[in-house]
């Protein structure tokens, strides 16, 4: 079972990082405290470093024996990824997501993280901190804003709004799904590139956004966020209609949405 008392205690401990590593470097990072790792749309900084190393040490404290699955230690030791594949707790930590945004010096990055066990994510964090935003969500105990209770998002209408993978991914296919969806019908969906997307996540639990759709699986990206959705009564779906794996090897793009008729018209925008 969840340990309750942690969702308060993540939170402040989420707070306390975001506050002492990430705030005071924002718009005040040197050329040399921000890194390429993939390429040049692909960053990490001194700040990014520092607040998942804070993370990793005050969330593991809180709870003895578990792992954690961060960005940076990730890319930094691939090996430690298969913490997902084991059966205790796992923190999956993203200490900057939206990165780029955060290097610019916009507001619109967040700091996400998710408690899983046994490949299934049991709560989550997302902290927006220059938004003012800071989300909740426990599987089966319903999903948060602000401490206020996230209601089921209602139908927008016609056109369904979507964010999706910027063009390029690496695979033919997947570049002809994300094609497909980009050249609808624009009287029947609406897309645009993602930002971050924790913050895509939250919108669309919020009832701001009908659907994402993603060509790329790193469990910090989406555990914390898949979670808010799925608490509001959204559903994740693989481009073949399955499930979506935490620990990977799925089948993408794969889409989320604010309901399970929302992700089957989004397949089908994309083919699937």
């Amino acid at each position: 079972m969840f340990p309750e008392r942690l969702l308060s205690e993540v939170e402040e401990a989420v707070r306390e990082a975001v506050a002492t590593e990430v705030l005071p470097r924002r718009q005040r990072l040197g050329a040399d405290e921000v890194f390429e790792k993939a390429g040049p749309h692909d960053l990490v900084t001194v700040a990014d470093r520092a607040a998942e190393a804070h993370l990793s040490a005050a969330l593991t404290a809180l709870l003895p024996g578990s792992a954690v699955v961060g960005e940076e230690s990730v890319h930094a030791d691939p090996g430690r990824y298969a913490a997902l594949e084991d059966d205790g707790w796992v923190w999956i930590v993203d200490p900057i997501d939206g990165t780029r945004h955060f290097v610019s010096g916009a507001p619109e990055f967040s700091t996400l993280v998710a408690l899983a066990r046994g490949g299934e994510t049991v709560a989550s964090w997302t902290y927006a901190p220059v938004l003012g935003l800071f989300a909740t969500a426990v599987r089966g105990g319903g999903a948060a804003l602000g401490g206020e209770p996230l209601a089921a998002p209602e139908d927008r209408g016609a056109p369904l709004d979507v964010a999706f993978s910027r063009p390029g991914a690496d695979d033919a296919a997947q570049r002809t799904a994300l094609a497909a969806l980009r050249d609808s019908p624009p009287e029947t969906v609406a897309v645009r590139p993602t930002g971050s997307a924790g913050l895509e996540y939250l919108a669309v639990a919020a009832g701001e956004l009908d659907a994402v759709a993603y060509t790329w699986e790193a469990a910090w990206d989406h555990a914390a966020g898949q979670l808010l959705v799925a608490e509001v009564g959204g559903a994740t779906r693989t481009f073949d209609g399955s499930p979506f794996r935490l620990r990977g090897h799925n089948a993408l793009p794969f889409v989320s949405a604010r309901d399970e008729s929302t992700v089957h018209r989004v397949l089908g925008a994309l083919g699937g």
